[in-house]
């Protein structure tokens, strides 16, 4: 849900052999632009792999703060990774982000019509935190496009506990110079306070209104194999997560980080990336 708190670089030492030639014939992926409805969509796509990925940033969160280490990491051989700066996200702007209690069903819309536009017609789902929200209503809605998903640090329900905890955090004043300084470089301080306040309204928002929930209902919707994928000291989302949605969602596993957090796919990048690839690529 929160996005990342500090810069992560990714040696090529850590990289398979065929991301690094790769990497050495284009030092940065080219950042593109294409319209979807009313919103120009900042994305890159790197590789040329027959498997098609979406992956989908959290909250607040870009394709490089937090799709780095997926982007130099994925084989691009085997993989054509898409990111994108969510819809109101990073360079994807205007129109500003509006955190409606529906917001989450409109951003796995917007994937949806994404993809179509990039005349990509199957593909898997890789999202972190609200990004991992956006994939299972985005999986549940549209069982024809998604091949397989992937979540991570994500939540289909709201714990009251969280809810709390959220509130406290509302003012970015309370963050750490360390926490607030990779927003404010992307968002302006200003910008990066009314989108962080409105978050947390907009969270408070769906719990009164749904009792909590987010997207219980659409989880028995999803039918494609799906990796669950959760740190085990994660301080944002409760361990209850992870095992509902092993438990309601058909076809799932789950490999836990004991020693993980929030950012597991930066975290542990190496890992994740291999067991990712290779859920995805098995048939």
């Amino acid at each position: 849900m929160l996005i990342l708190l500090r810069k992560i670089t990714s040696p090529l030492s850590n990289l398979s052999k065929n991301a690094c030639r790769a990497l050495s014939s284009s030092s940065a992926p080219k950042e593109e632009k294409i319209k979807v409805k009313n919103c120009d969509i900042n994305y890159v796509k790197v590789g040329n792999g027959a498997h098609h990925a979406l992956f989908l940033p959290g909250a607040l969160g870009t394709i490089w703060t937090e799709g780095k280490p997926q982007i130099e990491g994925f084989d691009r051989e085997k993989f054509t990774l898409v990111t994108w700066d969510p819809p109101g996200y990073g360079k994807s702007r205007p129109p500003e982000k509006e955190f409606t209690p529906d917001f989450y069903e409109k951003d796995a819309e917007m994937a949806f019509e994404f993809m179509k536009a990039l005349k990509v017609p199957k593909y898997s789902v890789m999202g972190f935190s609200d990004g991992g929200i956006t994939g299972l209503i985005h999986a549940a809605k549209y069982p024809d496009s998604v091949t397989k998903l992937v979540v991570w640090g994500t939540n289909s329900f709201i714990l009251p506990i969280e809810l709390e905890m959220y509130k406290k955090i509302r003012d970015i004043n309370s963050w750490s110079k360390r926490m607030r300084e990779p927003l404010i470089e992307i968002y302006g301080e200003q910008l990066f306070a009314r989108y962080w306040a409105a978050w947390v309204d907009g969270m408070e928002a769906i719990y009164n209104a749904k009792n909590g929930n987010i997207c219980n209902e659409l989880l028995k919707n999803i039918k494609c194999p799906t990796y669950i994928l959760y740190g085990q000291k994660d301080p944002l989302v409760d361990s209850v997560h992870a095992s509902h949605l092993h438990t309601n969602i058909d076809n799932s596993r789950i490999h836990l980080y004991p020693e993980g957090k929030h950012h597991i796919h930066l975290k542990y990048a190496e890992d994740f990336n291999k067991r990712v690839q290779e859920f995805l690529l098995k048939p």
